[in-house]
């Protein structure tokens, strides 16, 4: 019982419950005390991919952590809240609203390495304490800016398209709302940038649908629902378990031999290998992984081995 569980997440629903869920979906497929954990938060009030580790692939969640992602989200001008989004109370408010034309015009400014300030309410650790935390207690929060990179950024639709707050007003050009994608690297806050975007475009907004498209290398052609975890039995494990290595399609495989296999277990240096530089995973004789290793210099290490 060692791999990948996509659940495409509810809204609504915690990243610790969605853990939860499936720990307890397997001790009642019979599989007892297996170690779980997730492959990066996802807010209650968004939805789509979470990638949960079962077993030895928990030992690859640092990595899930790091890795980019991809959104859509809705962001509704004219007013802006606490928490960046439907749920929170309004702190500010704008009559103007911008035209899709002056969108698409400021995307570029956002596309690239940039500076952003989280929002109070998130996962942020402050002096040893949850951001969210402090600002549910009224405490005065104060985020510092942080580099994170937004790898692409469009509009994903017209908003006359969009199912999602977007009506047009008396001026046909003005809009409400608009829907965006976004692909971004580890620690982007979507809520910050669409706070930010709509104070580039002279107004405030906030998050009104945020759903996350890809976590790594799991989208949601890989997810499958709550109800389908629901009913999880023993019988259907290979239905929605996805191999360890399905969190390691993006580095190259390295075919080992019996000995040097038994070498990489031992935690030895092995030399000689020809190869490139940076990070690969070995597998033996019978494709089972080993290890995740990382060759510098012509010596291959063991970052993290796999007790299969």
């Amino acid at each position: 019982m060692h791999g990948w569980i996509i659940l495409d997440k509810p809204k609504g629903l915690g990243s610790t419950q969605a853990v939860a869920a499936v720990k307890r979906n397997l001790r009642e497929a019979g599989f007892g005390k297996v170690k779980v954990g997730h492959g990066g938060t996802l807010d209650p009030l968004a939805s789509g991919v979470l990638p949960i580790a079962v077993g030895e692939a928990s030992k690859l969640c640092g990595r899930m952590l790091d890795a980019s992602k991809a959104y859509d989200f809705a962001i509704a001008f004219g007013s802006e809240t606490d928490g960046l989004d439907a749920e929170g109370q309004v702190v500010a408010t704008s009559e103007y609203r911008p035209t899709l034309a002056e969108i698409e015009a400021i995307m570029p400014s956002f596309v690239g390495p940039i500076e952003q300030i989280p929002p109070a309410f998130s996962a942020v650790m402050i002096d040893g304490k949850r951001a969210y935390d402090r600002a549910r207690a009224g405490e005065d929060v104060e985020m510092k800016a942080r580099q994170v990179t937004i790898h692409s950024l469009r509009v994903s639709a017209s908003p006359r398209e969009q199912n999602i707050l977007t009506r047009r007003r008396g001026d046909a050009e003005k809009l409400d709302s608009v829907a965006l994608s976004a692909d971004v690297s580890k620690g982007t806050y979507i809520r910050s940038l669409a706070r930010d975007i709509a104070k580039a475009l002279g107004t405030v907004g906030h998050v009104t649908m945020l759903r996350r498209t890809r976590a790594g290398p799991f989208t949601l052609e890989n997810a499958i629902s709550l109800d389908k975890l629901n009913a999880f039995g023993q019988g259907a494990a290979q239905d929605i378990i996805l191999p360890l290595e399905a969190g390691l399609v993006d580095i190259p495989a390295l075919d080992l031999s019996p000995e040097q296999a038994r070498a990489i277990r031992q935690g030895r240096v092995l030399t000689g290998i020809a190869m490139k530089d940076g990070l690969h995973w070995a597998r033996g004789a019978d494709l089972r992984p080993v290890a995740l290793v990382e060759n510098i210099d012509g010596e291959l290490r063991t970052v993290r081995g796999f007790n299969l």
